[in-house]
């Protein structure tokens, strides 16, 4: 009895034993599963600081950045500003120079054209006095016949200097007209009578340059066209820039051309349906499809350092298009006829 009672405790002790061991380790396991997530809550909040101090940093460094940026635009538009401004400066300059330049072609081409009306008064009138001489001689001896004569001559010598007087002065206000600040005012032009007159003066105005030059002038004027309204002093600069460079065209052609060459610049007039077409066409060296493009641009030319300001072609683009809401194009090809083509329209 008393060994079967040891045996109960026994067992009885082991059990507790037992089960006090068992909650040991699910204790020890509770505790070191709790150790780990602190530790791992712990590491997180570590990985969270220091990522939000990296955070910090590069918000720091990108502030910093934008400022020097900022300051680096700050700088750059105010140079850019200054720069724009000097462009402006030196752009007024050119288009200045440019329309001295035309100033000048037209003033050489005057010159010379003036120059025979004032040969003309300067003859007649020398006549003249020469045939007063004589009709007061003729008066004195009372030769009627001779005197009424004389006195025919006379009035058709003084109809002749009126007539070349008359031209000249008309050049004289053609020269001032262009010389004028526009006004921006149109008024009605005889435009038949403007292309007959700027080709003439542009022709002049090239052999100033070139006392050799010889160029076949042809003038197909439409007898349809009436007076039209436009800006004639405008319309005056775009005809002589193009007229020039018809005539710098068959120039240059010339100089290595076949003896048998003959260079030709045809100014033409036509009324087509609502707008009226002006044409320059030249037998010149043309234009190469490679710059065709960039003709009209500002400041491109093909002529030598100090024959052109590249404003030529770009200010009479802008004088058609944006002045009289027309269009000014070119056909060409290389080392053959160039044809510029002016449209405006009556209304």
């Amino acid at each position: 009895m008393y060994q079967f009672d040891l045996s109960i405790e026994y067992r009885i002790i082991v059990g507790i034993s037992a089960m006090v061991l068992l909650f040991s380790g699910f204790l020890i396991s509770f505790i070191t599963s709790q150790r780990k997530k602190i530790q791992h809550h712990r590491e997180v909040e570590l990985l969270h600081e220091q990522q939000k101090k990296l955070l910090m940093q590069q918000n720091d460094q990108l502030e910093q950045r934008v400022k020097e940026r900022t300051t680096e635009l700050r700088e750059q538009k105010e140079a850019l500003q200054i720069s724009l401004t000097e462009l402006k400066s030196t752009q007024m300059q050119l288009i200045q120079k440019e329309k001295l330049a035309s100033l000048g072609e037209l003033t050489a081409g005057i010159a010379h054209e003036i120059q025979n009306p004032l040969n003309f008064v300067k003859n007649f009138s020398e006549l003249s006095i020469e045939f007063i001489s004589e009709l007061k001689q003729e008066v004195r001896a009372g030769n009627e016949k001779s005197v009424l004569d004389l006195a025919e001559i006379l009035s058709k010598n003084l109809e002749k200097i009126s007539t070349h007087g008359n031209r000249a002065s008309r050049i004289v206000k053609g020269m001032l007209e262009h010389s004028r600040l526009s006004s921006g005012e149109r008024r009605p032009t005889d435009l038949n009578a403007l292309v007959d007159e700027y080709v003439k003066l542009a022709y002049h105005g090239s052999r100033a340059k070139d006392n050799e030059f010889t160029c076949k002038l042809v003038t197909v004027l439409d007898p349809k066209l009436v007076k039209f309204n436009i800006i004639p002093q405008e319309i005056g600069r775009v005809l002589l820039n193009l007229l020039n460079n018809a005539f710098y065209a068959v120039r240059e052609k010339k100089k290595n051309a076949d003896p048998s060459y003959q260079p030709t610049v045809t100014a033409s007039t036509a009324l087509i349906d609502n707008q009226v077409e002006i044409r320059v066409l030249d037998n010149g060296i043309g234009i190469p499809d490679s710059i065709k493009a960039k003709i009209f641009q500002p400041f491109f030319t093909t002529k030598p350092t100090g024959e052109g300001t590249g404003l030529g072609l770009s200010l009479s683009y802008d004088i058609i298009t944006k002045g009289h809401n027309g269009g000014l194009e070119v056909k060409t090809e290389a080392d053959g006829a160039t044809e510029f083509i002016i449209q405006l329209p009556l209304a």
